[in-house]
Order: structure tokens, then sequence, then C-alpha cells
């Protein structure tokens, strides 16, 4: 019986320090045997924000501590790690840059393959932490800083179908919820008042709806929200627009999403039809609703992340290291962190004015 490989996670992109430790057992399953997350909602929410050099700083103070806990809570001992995997981009350099250091010194010192790990890549195969995902899948990727469609034909090759031309999902969450005076991190705070609100109040526009094939916009919706949010009077008032915003975000995903299931199955020539939603958003109960609905009605396979891996966490991280580890595919130690890094780095770039589509 050969002797199973084990990983080191760990990830630093953005407000969270996270480190994990994984394996696999004889059949090939991903087992997590730790996975340690700090937050810094305390540290940015009076700024409304994340704050880079605040949360760089904050990374430094625990990263030690964080990798350490990951270690012991898996029981094992540091010399059976087999390599270290860190997340290298895309995200916020000063915070990337943290763990990238660490996972650089810790492999030399432990003599191990470093492994650089696309922080997207890591949403991409999250689901495999608790299912048997095979390739080729559709990928709806929705989080903070990005919304994705892809074609994922293997680790490795990802071809997008769709991103969106200005601000993120879960970006349109937060600042909506900012917008209705909800603390920051608001964005999940805004499917629990919706539940109290009347999704019909307000008609809200869904930019580029009728065009642009499985493209997305929500720059225009966050205006809409502004100008309604200068007219708040009760408490009412804001649970109905969040009804209302909540509504039209399901409705512009199942038309985009149907689209995107035209696009797979023209690209795919599986008989298998796989649907996978991940990244931060993916936890919303709602959209999760609607998606799952869509999916049997059009023969798909659904597949979700466990909630608590929908965030940024070092599991999925560490997950692509064990992937790639299979495969020998290690990276020198002067791997750069790359605040830009799209999976399918042939794609053409969409965001910002003026775009075409």
């Amino acid at each position: 019986m050969s002797k199973k490989p084990i990983i080191l996670g760990i990830e630093s992109s953005c407000d969270e320090t996270a480190a994990s430790i994984i394996t696999e057992n004889q059949q090939g399953i991903p087992i997590v045997l730790s996975n340690i997350v700090s937050s810094q909602i305390d540290i940015h929410k009076k700024f409304g924000g994340v704050v880079p050099e605040l949360a760089a700083r904050s990374h430094i103070e625990k990263i030690d501590w964080i990798v350490q806990k990951a270690i012991d809570d898996s029981n094992i001992n540091i010399e059976e790690i087999s390599a270290v995997a860190s997340t290298a981009g895309p995200g916020l350099i000063v915070c990337l840059s943290v763990g990238l250091s660490f996972g650089k010194s810790f492999a030399s010192t432990m003599e191990i393959p470093f492994i650089s790990v696309n922080h997207l890549e890591g949403h991409a195969l999250s689901p495999k932490l608790n299912s048997n995902l095979d390739y080729p899948y559709l990928l709806l990727l929705i989080s903070g800083g990005h919304s994705q469609y892809l074609y994922v034909k293997n680790i490795n090759s990802y071809k997008r179908l769709g991103t969106t031309i200005d601000d993120a999902l879960g970006e349109a969450f937060d600042k909506t919820a900012k917008l209705l005076g909800i603390e920051f991190p608001g964005g999940p705070q805004i499917e629990l008042l919706a539940e109290k609100g009347d999704p019909n109040k307000f008609k809200l526009p869904k930019p580029i709806f009728n065009r642009g094939g499985c493209n997305l916009s929500f720059a225009g919706l966050k205006t809409a929200i502004l100008k309604l949010s200068k007219s708040i009077k009760t408490e009412q008032d804001k649970f109905d627009i969040a009804a209302s915003f909540q509504k039209t975000i399901e409705e512009i995903l199942k038309k985009k999403t149907q689209i995107a299931f035209k696009e797979f199955e023209k690209m795919s020539k599986s008989k298998k039809r796989i649907f996978v939603v991940a990244g931060g958003v993916a936890a919303n109960k709602k959209i999760r609703s609607m998606l799952i609905k869509l999916c049997e009605e059009n023969n798909y396979q659904n597949i979700f992340p466990p909630i608590n891996l929908c965030g940024d966490n070092a599991a999925m991280i560490a997950l692509v290291g064990l992937e790639k580890f299979k495969l020998g595919q290690f990276n020198k130690l002067d791997f750069p962190a790359k605040p830009r890094w799209p999976l399918d780095e042939k794609a053409k770039f969409l965001k910002g004015s003026g775009v075409k589509i």
C-alpha cells in the first residue's frame, strides 16, 4: 500500500489568514485533516471594507500560529508533509506576498516541493472536497472579486464563457448592504433582510440581460439601489429593497445560466451534464435553491461545496496542491505573486467602461 501525500495549504489573498492539511484515502478521495481560518472582519468593519495594509499586517501577525495550529489539529508530524501549496494570486499583492513567502520558506526549510496555486482554481475544484466530481463541467464562480462562467475541461484547462464586465456579484451584495446601513461585510445579511420584504415592490434594472451572451453586469443595479436608498424612511423600506435586489439577482443568474448551459453543451463531448457553483455567494440559500431547480429542469447534476467551504479557505488551496503534486507540477521558489491571474489566460479582458460585448 503506497503512502499517500500530505499537503499543507496556505491562503492569504485578501482578509482571511488560513491554513489546512489534507491527504487522500486509498480510493483517491480527499480527506481534510485540518482547516483553520482566521477572519479579519473586526479589523475592517469600521472602515466599511478591506484595508490592504491592515490586512497584510494581520496576516504577518497570525500566519505562524495559524499554520502551527493546522499542523497540530491534523495529528501529523511536520516531517510527514509532502509539499506546500500557497495562493499566488489573484488578490491583494501585499496580502498574497505574506502567505506566498511563508510557503516558500517552509518548503525550502523542509526541503519539500513548493506549489503555487491560483485562488480561483481553488474555488473551481472545491466541490471535490465533498463530492466525486468528474471532468468536464460547467462552473459558475461567484465571489466578492469574481463572477464567471467557465468550461472546466480538466485541472489547468479552463475556457471562459462569460464574466462580469464591471462589479463582481459579491461586491454588488456588499455595496447594496452598505447603502442600506448594514455593517461590513453585509452581503450575507441581504438574504436575511429579503425574507421580510416584498420582492415585487421595486422594479430594478437588469444590465445586459438580453444581450452579451452569458456575460454579466451589476454596476447599473448598484446605481439604482443608491438612488432608492436616499428615500428610505422605514425599516420595511430596507426589507423591500433587499427583497427586490435578491429577486433581481436570481432572475439575472437564471437567464445567464440558461445561456451558459447551451454554450457548455456546444463545447462538451461528454454525455454528462454537470453544473458546479462555487465562491462565497454560492452560500446564498435562495440562489442555491433557484439554481438547483434550474438544473432539475435541464437535466444537469448540480454540485455545490459545503457552506463552510464556499468562502476563502486553505482546504481548497491544499486540494489543488494535492492534484498538482500527483501530476508532478511543482514551482520554483521565485514564482511571483500575481494580483491578476485569470484561469483562462487567453480570454479577452472585458472589465471597464466602454466594453463591447
